[in-house]
């Protein structure tokens, strides 16, 4: 079972700190982005598009998170 704490830190809201933390965030979404785009270029129309594309915002999504919840203190 998760506890309390580790409840609360995954539902708080983890602004972007610092210019590179910012960065990051950028970085990972330019990079899924340009995935996303040769994809919907590449990729037939059809349900494996659509969910190669959501995978794909999937993977920013979680990106994202992985930076924003590090902790510092490592």
């Amino acid at each position: 079972m998760a506890s309390p704490a580790d409840i609360a830190h995954r539902f708080a809201f983890h602004p972007a700190t610092t210019e590179e933390k910012r960065d990051a965030h950028t970085s990972v979404r330019q990079h899924c982005k340009a995935l996303a785009d040769f994809l919907n270029e590449k990729l037939p129309e059809g349900r494996e598009k659509a969910l190669a594309l959501t995978a794909c915002e999937e993977a920013m999504l979680w990106g994202n998170a992985a930076l924003a919840r590090q902790n510092t203190e490592d």
